[in-house]
């Protein structure tokens, strides 16, 4: 589905299929005039970049439109639910840019649930059922075949009552039964054929401990909990598509009952295409099983799909943000290349990041005609596209460092960096000319020597002078040693989620992360606080780690 572009106020307006439709539904009056959305992530794991979708579309649609967006989590599984789950949520939200108007939890509305529960049991339009879930998985049928009853469908309903109470007390075992909905077993949509709204778990609860034994499953719990908080537009991804017309059903009964509050106030469902990343997967249970095996170093590993991955590998929300505009929401799924949000994040980081000096893979660089024992501060300045961010000084001295892939003693013609007889720039400092190179017994070169012009410092007269060649460098006695992380894809085939189970961990590339540990920066960046966003010169975007200290100096490659 297309964009719809709009004429307001004179001007052109790009809305998506849905922002048009909260449009219409605010001009007809529906729900009052009223928005309010929520974003409803389950407290089991770590948010990836697919829930970042999510989380700007309910919190943008409710900040364009003046609504309320509440942050609600669905903790109806206790057995995967931890409150380090909740925190973390809670940050990346936060780090997004965007703030909730109030926090509540599923749970909030367990004691709702189960009444709404009891009303459905006693208009005997639910029952308990003691059959495993493999003899009800095989009554299902199928799409093409009714369902069929189940042996305890027609259960007295004082019996079922009595059974549910039991299910919450700890009478009961878990797997020893279920309380089903009394829908249609020959339903077109299978999800309407008697679904299971609620089983036995005995684990204690994050927040309630073990009050609750009998749990709410969430196509019961879902709709209601909307219905409860006021929700107006539930948004969710187009997995649930199928799932709407028992959400409806449910609201629906739910209205009927004494429990309903406000009246001719109905929650609406709309769903989205998820966003699918190349190189990675967004499954939930994938991302743990590489965290708890050990595959990758935690759920902030820079090479993961997780918001607080990319933050750590120095991602900024702002370039994340605009990716996901970029792609836009539509009704269809597609596989994003992630070469698209590489490029938002460098050409965000290209207005925000401070430009710094580094050597990666170091060889010494001594100008021979360069006064011994002389230091001299040259200016750098820290981002061109912001003159408002300043400068800083860097030493220059006769021995410098410089890349070592920045020499070459026989080059080929059209070489512009450092080979003897040309001259070259050292940005911010002077031009010199290579005479030549010193090797060790094995042919490695170890040194690399020049003459500088001392008439062309940045700045004065002569520094005009053309030079095909511009290379960066580090006073050896004036910069600090660092350890530089280099990242690469996770997986090594583009759309690993489509694979089968038994090759997932087959799958990773062995190559997507490389220590480099003879590396050396500016000791200014000793100054510079964890995750601040920087430019190696002429290398590429970098961000200081979090485990990073003035002692030890630690980058992340973007």
């Amino acid at each position: 589905m297309t964009d719809i572009i709009k004429e307001d106020a004179g001007e052109k307006k790009s809305l998506n299929f849905i922002e048009q439709a909260i449009e219409n539904d605010l001009k007809e009056g529906k729900n009052g005039s009223r928005l309010q959305t929520r974003f409803p992530p389950e407290p089991n794991g770590y948010l990836h970049i697919g829930h970042a979708k999510a989380i700007c579309m309910d919190f943008g649609v409710a900040q364009k439109y003046g609504g309320v967006c509440n942050l609600r989590f669905d903790d109806t599984n206790p057995v995967k639910e931890d409150t380090e789950y909740v925190d973390s949520i809670m940050e990346d939200i936060q780090w997004l840019g965007f703030q909730w108007k109030n926090i509540y939890y599923a749970s909030d509305y367990f004691q709702h649930l189960w009444d709404f529960a009891v009303e459905l049991i006693k208009e005997g339009k639910a029952y308990i059922d003691e059959q495993s879930a493999e003899e009800i998985a095989k009554q299902k049928g199928t799409p093409t075949q009714p369902g069929v009853n189940s042996p305890y469908r027609d259960r007295p309903i004082e019996e079922s009552l009595t059974l549910f109470h039991q299910m919450n007390t700890g009478e009961i075992e878990e797997g020893a039964m279920v309380l089903r909905a009394k829908i249609d077993m020959a339903h077109s949509n299978m999800h309407f054929r008697d679904p299971i709204i609620y089983r036995v778990i005995k684990h204690p609860h994050h927040r309630t401990g073990t009050t609750w034994k009998a749990y709410p499953m969430y196509d019961f719990a879902h709709g209601q909990s909307d219905y409860f908080e006021g929700v107006t537009h539930s948004i969710c991804t187009l997995e649930f598509e199928v799932h709407r017309p028992l959400y409806d059903y449910f609201v629906d009964e739910l209205i009927e009952t004494p429990l309903a509050t406000e009246a001719g106030y109905r929650p609406r469902q709309m769903e989205f295409n998820r966003l699918n990343l190349t190189y990675t997967v967004m499954s939930k249970r994938k991302l743990l099983a590489l965290v708890k095996e050990g595959l990758v170093n935690g759920w902030d590993d820079p090479r993961m799909p997780t918001i607080c991955g990319y933050r750590r590998r120095g991602y900024s929300p702002e370039s994340i943000r605009k990716f996901i505009d970029m792609i836009g929401y539509t009704k269809y799924e597609a596989l994003n290349d992630v070469s698209l949000l590489e490029a938002a994040v460098r050409e965000d980081l290209n207005t925000r990041a401070t430009r710094v000096s580094a050597v990666l893979n170091p060889v010494k660089l001594i100008i021979t005609n360069y006064p011994e024992n002389t230091v001299e501060q040259m200016e750098a300045i820290n981002n061109p596209e912001d003159p408002e961010a300043g400068s800083h000084m860097i030493e220059f001295s006769r021995e410098l460092w410089m890349e070592r892939e920045d020499f070459m003693e026989d080059a080929p013609k059209k070489y512009f960096r450092m080979t003897p007889g040309q001259e070259v720039r050292l940005k911010n400092a002077y031009i010199v000319k290579c005479t030549g190179c010193k090797k060790d017994e094995n042919g490695e070169i170890t040194e690399v020597y020049c003459e500088y012009d001392p008439n062309t410092r940045s700045g004065m007269p002569d520094s005009n002078r053309k030079v095909k060649g511009t290379l960066h460098w580090l006073s050896c006695a004036h910069c600090l040693p660092a350890e530089v992380r280099l990242y690469d894809r996770l997986f090594k085939v583009e759309n690993p989620g489509t694979e089968t189970e038994a090759d997932f961990r087959e799958l990773l590339n062995p190559d997507s992360l490389k220590v480099l540990t003879n590396c050396y920066v500016e000791k200014y960046l000793a100054e510079l606080k964890p995750l601040s966003y920087l430019q190696f010169q002429r290398i590429g975007y970098f961000n200081i780690d979090k485990e990073s200290t003035p002692d030890k100096l630690i980058f992340n490659a973007q």
